[in-house]
């Protein structure tokens, strides 16, 4: 071994040759270097568990070390060993751990505690340019472990705002961005990964490199829903607009299919970027009549109207409620009532149905996050989320709503949590980056996001298989979003066209196949 090596790596690769040799013999030189190893390089029982685990409550799978890093390099010194290692092991980022199904595991490996960057490095995380990059747009630059929420306060300082967000913002933007980053925006300003100008990645080899559009391009679309595949991001530089203050926010019931996907498919047409009277926000709820009008993801319908949206759903065993959003500030207050009536005229909903709120910009952003502390408090957060989210073209929604809401989830009575459905663009989404979706202009995401108990999440994973196989029964060409398969013959068959290039970035970027077991794409 190389004596010149720095001391940190020198560590970390006696230590985990020391590892692989003490699973054949328990060797006196494995107890030695647990007592030389880092600082930051951990593995004891508490931390192991921590990183046993995800939001999914589903999977567990040991890793033999945690590396809690203090700086980028540390993460470029663990993944460059792992790569000249005679026998490389394997590395996974962990930002939030809200995977479902074991992603961000890495069993036998080490896991990086990307909070651990956020809490210890010694150079801002978040730093908002008030200077015009060449686009002339005003961006922030974003360490890959810092949280969405955090993003949002640090910019709004500057009044200004990233446009495009996922439901809960307690997450990281390395988590986000290696998915899509999807929201009731997206059909508006695209998934986040749309909202990526500038990248610092570490790759599978434990090179630090730059990327654009223009630079080191094939490395950055890779990355943009690249499910980790390529390398971790380091840092993102995300575009910035005008923060609004406030937002109106408003919900309507829908008994009629036909007349909610209509009425959400002309909404989303007005989508415009620069336009200035098109909705900010729209996603769409199915209401069942086992469950109660408002859930854990916003509270929203006043208390004294309970009873008659109970009513209004025991009728039709299944509602659906159409939810938009219009953003406002000082200079469009005025006008802010008008326009939103304007755009939701003619719109076929119930009569009498239709429920307004008048919310900060924040607090409607961050509006997850309440449900999501009363849960805590009763002890209901962590427990299994054996959730399923599809991507199904518009061409099928009719048959997936009849087959699926109106028989599987009918019929199984199960369903623990909120049933999102929303139409997006196809047009928003830069066919370069890694992500798939339908090939359809317009498609929609569904999400079921159900949480059960320990001793019943399996029936949750039966309904997840009876709807799944009913789309491939009937032909549905559906895309699983925060994809879960168990082979690379599904996983070749999700990507498609893309596979290729997805397998050639991979062989490029990460040929030892170090980064991101836990999606099990090259390992199942």
């Amino acid at each position: 071994m190389n004596e010149n090596l720095p001391v940190p790596a020198y560590f970390i690769i006696t230590f985990f040759i020391s590892r692989l040799k003490s699973s054949i013999n328990k060797s006196k030189a494995w107890t030695t270097t647990l007592n030389q190893r880092p600082n930051n390089l951990l593995n004891d029982p508490e931390t192991l568990t921590l990183a046993s685990s995800d939001y999914g409550n589903m999977v567990k799978e040991t890793p033999a070390a945690v590396l809690q890093p203090s700086s980028i390099n540390d993460i470029v010194q663990l993944i460059s060993y792992a790569y000249n290692n005679p026998i490389p092991f394997q590395i996974a980022a962990r930002g939030q751990g809200h995977s479902v199904r074991g992603q961000a595991m890495a069993k036998n490996g080490v896991v990086i505690d990307m909070s651990a960057l956020r809490r210890n490095r010694k150079t801002p995380g978040i730093v908002v340019s008030c200077r015009r990059w060449t686009t002339g747009e005003f961006y922030v630059d974003v360490g890959g472990e810092q949280l969405w929420i955090d993003v949002l306060n640090e910019t709004l300082g500057y009044g200004m705002t990233p446009v495009s967000w996922t439901d809960y913002l307690y997450i990281t933007v390395g988590g986000t961005l290696s998915n899509a980053g999807i929201s009731g925006q997206s059909f508006r300003y695209g998934p986040q990964v749309s909202n990526v100008v500038e990248m610092d990645v570490v790759t599978g080899k434990g090179n630090m490199m730059t990327c654009s559009p223009k630079k080191n391009c094939e490395l950055f679309h890779a990355v943009l829903g690249g499910l980790g595949q390529f390398g971790i991001i380091a840092r993102a530089r995300i575009a910035l607009e005008p923060a609004p203050i406030r937002v109106k926010w408003v919900r309507m019931l829908y008994t009629n299919f036909a007349a909610f996907t209509k009425d959400q498919e002309h909404l989303i047409s007005l989508n415009g970027r620069k336009q200035m009277n098109a909705l900010d926000y729209l996603e769409g709820l199915v209401l069942l009549h086992h469950n109660k009008p408002d859930n854990w993801r916003s509270s929203f319908f006043p208390p004294s109207d309970h009873s008659r949206i109970i009513s209004l759903a025991n009728q039709n065993s299944i509602i659906y409620c159409l939810e938009v959003v219009k953003y406002y500030d000082h200079h469009t207050q005025s006008t802010v009532d008008k326009d939103l009536e304007v755009l939701l005229q003619g719109l076929d909903y119930e009569s009498g149905f239709k429920f307004e709120k008048d919310v900060t910009y924040v607090e409607f952003l961050n509006r997850v996050r309440t449900g999501e502390l009363k849960l805590q408090s009763k002890g209901l957060w962590d427990v299994p989320h054996p959730w399923l989210n599809l991507f199904v073209p518009r061409s099928r929604i009719m048959d997936f709503n009849s087959g699926v809401f109106k028989d599987i989830v009918l019929r199984r009575n199960i369903t623990k949590g909120p049933i999102l459905i929303y139409p997006m663009n196809r047009s928003k989404w830069d066919e370069r980056n890694s992500t798939v979706i339908p090939d359809e202009e317009v498609f929609y995401t569904i999400g079921f996001l159900n949480s059960s108990g320990f001793d019943d999440w399996k029936k949750f994973e039966e309904q997840n298989e009876e709807i799944l196989e009913y789309c491939g029964k009937s032909g549905i060409e559906i895309k699983q979003y925060l994809p879960h398969y168990k082979t690379q013959t599904q996983w070749i068959q999700h990507f498609g066209s893309k596979w290729t290039n997805f397998q050639h970035n991979k062989f490029k970027f990460d040929p030892k196949n170090i980064l991101s077991p836990g999606q099990k794409i090259f390992n199942s």
